[in-house]
């Protein structure tokens, strides 16, 4: 337990000898994907996120009362420690108009664009064409109000309620950032893979166009059956 009175002369917390092994070994047995996560939400950022969410950790380890939550526990702490920096002026890619978002469609614009014979199958091609980092990098480039309920909701696999209780919104607000952060992914994916030259490897390649999924089925798949935010709970980059 953290012993409030066992403060340090630089004001630090101290733990019991025997929460701070438990502590240590916490931390070196989640480091991988709490930097995944970090990276994530933070890119270039993703070590000092790190290292505040594990300093508030130790501050307050005294309130994890079950050792089989320490996952979920830490990666709250995180995803707190980087909601406070948003809100402190932290860096973020700049916004968008609403009109921007709702207008565009990645199975429409494959239907519309691509000039090779028709295929059922154009979108699972188009998004098994990215690998982890290039997910990763389109990530980046969503504002942090899209990216942030994305990564938890897909990549985490937090709850919608979960993830308005952790940021501090109405559930409403959340739902609406996962609509829209949706809508934004496909258009960053687009235009990345026009810039790095993916979308012409694929028409090289003779994949066909794509017509689009039914209402209601999903956000879009990415490699090897992940789903394009990231992949599942802990993988990705």
């Amino acid at each position: 337990m953290v012993v409030d009175h066992g403060r340090g002369r630089s004001g630090a917390f101290v733990l019991e000898t025997e929460d701070r092994t438990a502590l240590q070994l916490l931390a070196r047995e989640e480091l991988p994907g709490l930097y995944a996560l970090a990276r994530r939400l933070a890119g270039a950022d993703a070590e000092d996120l790190v290292q505040e969410a594990l300093l508030r950790a130790c501050r307050s380890y005294g309130s994890l009362r079950d050792r089989q939550a320490a996952t979920k526990w830490l990666r709250v702490i995180l995803t707190n420690v980087w909601r406070d920096r948003l809100r402190k002026g932290y860096r973020d890619p700049g916004e968008v108009l609403v009109d921007e978002e709702e207008g565009f469609s990645l199975y429409r614009t494959l239907i519309e664009e691509d000039p090779a014979p028709y295929s059922d199958t154009l979108h699972i091609d188009f998004l098994g064409a990215f690998s982890e980092e290039d997910v990763h990098l389109v990530l980046q480039r969503l504002p942090a109000k899209y990216r942030g309920p994305l990564v938890l909701r897909y990549v985490e696999g937090f709850a919608t309620a979960e993830i308005a209780e952790m940021l501090e919104l109405p559930l409403g607000t959340v739902l609406s950032q996962l609509h829209r952060g949706r809508h934004r992914f496909e258009r960053e994916m687009w235009s990345y893979a026009e810039e790095s030259g993916l979308l012409s490897e694929l028409t090289a390649a003779g994949s066909g166009t794509a017509s689009a999924p039914a209402s209601g089925s999903g956000p879009p798949r990415g490699p090897e059956g992940t789903n394009a935010a990231g992949g599942a709970r802990g993988v990705g980059p």
